[in-house]
C-alpha cells in the first residue's frame, strides 16, 4: 500500500509531502492544478519514462520518493532476487537530472529503470481516464476471460507445447528445402572425398612424403656414397676394407706382444674398433636403396603433387583438410539420412500436433464457460451503475490456432433496450466505457493481489446517480485495497476517507502546486466548490447531506 509520496520540484510541484490512508482516498482541484501530475510522479516511480523537461524550471534536479507498506508476497519476491531487502516498508527514490542522467534508488541502494519497472509492477494498478480503450482490444478482452478464468497454468503449458510444435514445423521446412539440393550437394561431397581419400593421407604423411621425395630424387648419389662407404670399411672381392686392415694389424701385433708387452692392451683396442667398424659397415649395407625404389620417384612425385594442389584449393594446411573432409563425411551420413528424419519428425510432428488441438479445445471450452459467469457478474455491476438495460457477450469464434489457442474473442454490448449488441468500440460512449471498467475491476478485485489501484478520472461523461454510484462503487473496492481516484465529482469525493486537494498559488513571479489533507469543514466547502463551483449556503447543505450519506446504503 502506497503510505507517502514526496515529490521536489516536479514541474509546478516545488515541494508536496502527500500522506495517504487505507480505503478510499481522492483528489480534486481546479482544472489545471496539477493533478495529472502526481499521476505522473506515481509513473515515474513506477518506472515509467522520466523526462527532463518535468523538472521545474529554474531548477536542474527534481526527485519523488514513495513509501510502501503491506508488500504483497510476488513482489517481496522480486526485491530478494534483486538483491534488495524485502522486510517492512519499501523505500523508492527516483531523481530526475536536466543532464539525463537520473537515479534510481530501492532501499537505499541503486537500481535500473527496468528492474525498478518489474519490482513495482505488482504494487499499484492505475487506470487513467483514457485507459478505456483497452476495452477495444480484444488481446485486452481475451486475458480478461483467461483471467477470470484461471487458466494461467494451463496457457502456460499450452503454449510450451504450441512452441515445440512451431519448432519442429521450423526445423522440417528447413530440412525438406536442404532435400531439395541434397542430391547435388552429395554429388559434390562424394567428389570432394574421393579427392582427398584418393591421396590416402594420414595426418602428418606430408613431411614423410617430402622426406621420401627427396631421397627418391637423389637415389643416385645416395646409392654411389653408400657403395664407396661399405666397400671402405668392409670390402670387396678386389679390394680389402678398413676391417680387414686392422685385422692385418692385429695379427701383427699379437706376433710381437711377447717382445712389446704394450702391443697387447694396442691389440684390443683395435679389435674394439674393429667391432665397431664391422656393425657400421653392417648399417650402411641396409641403407643401400632396395632395386623398387627406382620406380617410387614418380608415385612420390604425384603424391606430393596432390598434395601441394589440395593445398592450393582449400587454403590449409593438410591435416586441416583431413579434418574437413571427416566433417564432409559427417554431413554425407546425415544427408543420406534426411529422408527418414523427415519421416520421423513429420511423425512427431502430428503426435504433438493432436495434443496442441486438445489443449487448445480444452482451453476454449473453459472460456466459454468463464465468459458466460464473467458477463453475468459484469452485467450485475453495471446495473448497479445506472445501466439496467445492458447486455453483455463475449463473442468467441474458433481459427487459426496461435500461441494463444484458437479463439477470437470480441467483447459486444448493447446499452439500450431494442439495440442489436455491437462491438462495444462502436456502442458505447464515454462515460459508459468508464462504467464498464469499473465494473469489470471491481468483479476482477476478487482474484487481484495488487494492494493500491488508481482511477484518474474514471469519471468522465457521467454526472448525477450514475456518479454516485461510481462513488459507491470505488468505496466498495477500496474496502479490500487502497484506492486513490482523481475526480471532478462531489458525488463521488463525498464519499472518501482521505480528501486531498490540490490547489495551485501564484506568488506574483511563480506559481506553485501544493496538496493537503482536508478536515471535515474544508471537505464540505470542497465538495460544496465541486457541486456548484462555490460556497452558497445551499450548496455547503447540500455537501454536508453527500459527506453524511457516505457510510450508509442509500444512493
Amino acid at each position: 500500500m502506497l503510505r507517502e509520496l514526496y515529490i521536489e520540484n516536479l514541474a509546478v510541484i516545488e515541494k508536496a509531502d502527500i500522506s495517504f490512508t487505507e480505503g478510499f482516498n481522492v483528489f480534486s482541484g481546479e482544472t489545471g492544478a496539477g493533478k495529472s501530475i502526481l499521476i505522473g510522479a506515481i509513473n515515474a516511480i513506477l518506472g515509467g519514462r522520466a523526462h527532463k523537461e518535468l523538472i521545474r524550471t529554474g531548477t536542474s534536479r527534481a526527485s519523488v520518493s514513495a513509501v510502501f507498506d503491506v508488500i504483497p508476497p510476488e513482489v517481496a519476491e522480486k526485491l530478494t532476487e534483486n538483491g534488495y531487502p524485502a522486510d517492512g516498508e519499501l523505500l523508492v527514490k527516483r531523481d530526475i537530472s536536466s543532464d539525463g542522467k537520473g537515479q534510481v534508488r530501492v532501499n537505499g541502494m541503486p537500481a535500473t529503470a527496468a528492474v525498478l519497472k518489474d519490482i513495482m509492477s505488482g504494487l499499484i494498478d492505475i487506470h487513467g481516464q483514457n485507459d478505456t480503450r483497452i476495452l477495444t482490444d480484444n488481446t485486452v478482452q481475451r486475458e480478461l476471460i483467461d483471467s477470470r478464468a484461471g487458466l494461467k497454468e494451463k496457457l502456460s503449458e499450452y503454449a510450451s507445447a504450441f512452441r515445440e510444435f512451431s519448432s519442429l514445423t521450423k526445423k522440417i521446412k528447413q530440412l525438406e528445402e536442404e532435400a531439395s539440393e541434397k542430391d547435388e550437394r552429395i554429388e559434390k561431397l562424394r567428389a570432394d572425398i574421393d579427392e582427398v581419400e584418393r591421396l590416402k593421407l594420414k595426418k602428418g604423411d606430408e613431411a614423410v612424403v617430402a622426406e621420401k621425395l627427396n631421397r627418391a630424387r637423389n637415389l643416385e648419389e645416395i646409392t654411389s656414397a653408400l657403395a664407396g662407404a661399405s666397400i671402405g670399411i668392409s670390402g670387396d672381392d678386389g679390394e680389402q676394407g678398413a676391417a680387414d686392415i686392422v685385422d692385418s694389424v692385429i695379427k701383427l701385433l699379437g706376433g710381437i706382444k711377447g717382445y712389446v708387452p704394450e702391443c697387447e692392451e694396442l691389440s684390443s683396442r683395435l679389435a674394439e674398433i674393429n667391432v665397431e667398424l664391422r656393425d657400421i659397415g653392417d648399417d650402411i649395407s641396409r641403407l643401400m636403396p632396395d632395386a623398387d625404389e627406382d620406380n617410387d620417384l614418380q608415385l612420390l612425385e604425384e603424391k606430393m603433387s596432390g598434395i601441394l594442389w589440395l593445398k592450393r584449393k582449400y587454403l590449409l594446411e593438410t591435416d586441416e583438410i583431413l579434418d574437413l573432409c571427416d566433417e564432409w563425411k559427417k554431413e554425407l551420413a546425415a544427408l543420406s539420412e534426411c529422408d527418414n528424419t523427415i519421416a520421423e519428425l513429420n511423425e512427431e510432428r502430428h503426435r504433438i500436433a493432436e495434443d496442441v488441438k486438445k489443449r487448445a479445445q480444452e482451453i476454449s471450452d473453459i472460456r466459454r464457460k468463464a465468459a458466460d459467469k464473467l458477463t453475468d457478474e459484469i452485467t450485475e455491476q453495471l446495473r448497479f451503475l445506472d445501466m439496467p438495460d445492458v447486455r453483455l457477450h463475449f463473442e468467441i469464434t474458433q481459427g487459426k490456432i496461435t500461441v494463444n489457442g484458437m479463439d477470437s474473442i470480441e467483447l459486444m454490448i448493447s446499452v439500450n433496450k431494442g439495440e442489436d449488441l455491437k462491438p462495444i468500440a462502436k456502442a458505447a460512449s464515454g462515460g459508459e466505457l468508464s462504467r464498464i471498467m469499473l465494473a469489470i475491476k471491481s468483479v476482477c478485485a476478487e482474484n487481484d493481489d495488487t494492494p493500491t489501484m488508481i482511477f484518474d478520472e474514471i469519471d468522465t461523461g457521467i454526472s448525477g446517480r450514475a456518479a454516485r454510484k461510481v462513488g459507491k462503487k470505488l468505496a466498495d473496492i477500496s474496502e479490500k485495497r487502497q484506492v486513490l481516484c482523481v475526480t471532478h465529482l462531489a458525488q463521488i469525493a463525498a464519499l472518501s476517507d482521505n480528501h486531498l486537494l490540490i490547489q495551485k498559488n501564484t506568488d506574483g513571479s511563480r506559481t506553485y502546486t501544493t496538496v493537503h489533507s482536508l478536515d471535515y469543514d474544508e471537505k464540505v466547502r470542497e465538495v460544496s466548490r465541486l457541486i456548484s463551483g462555490d460556497s452558497s449556503e445551499n450548496s455547503m447543505q447540500t455537501a454536508e447531506e453527500l459527506i453524511a450519506r457516505r457510510g450508509g446504503d442509500e444512493i
